[in-house]
């Protein structure tokens, strides 16, 4: 069992290092929140796939982010 401390090592490394990862996705999360803020303006609606593109933006910048992290920086 004594192995198990080099996996929670490189498990709590990835981790630490995810919200920097994902704050490389500003621009990106920017962009939704205006949608969505624009969307709920007086007079506005939000509806269903309203900030799609937005949204799909953000969402592969989160994956890409996660898989960074996943990879080591890689």
């Amino acid at each position: 069992m004594s192995g198990n401390g080099a996996v929670w090592g490189r498990v709590r490394s990835r981790l630490r290092a995810f919200p920097d990862r994902l704050a490389a996705c500003g621009a990106e999360a920017a962009a939704y929140g205006r949608c969505v803020q624009a969307s709920m303006a007086p007079g506005g609606r939000l509806r269903k796939d309203l900030c799609a593109q937005e949204f799909e933006a953000l969402r592969s910048c989160f994956v890409a982010a996660a898989k960074k992290t996943l990879t080591g920086g890689r």
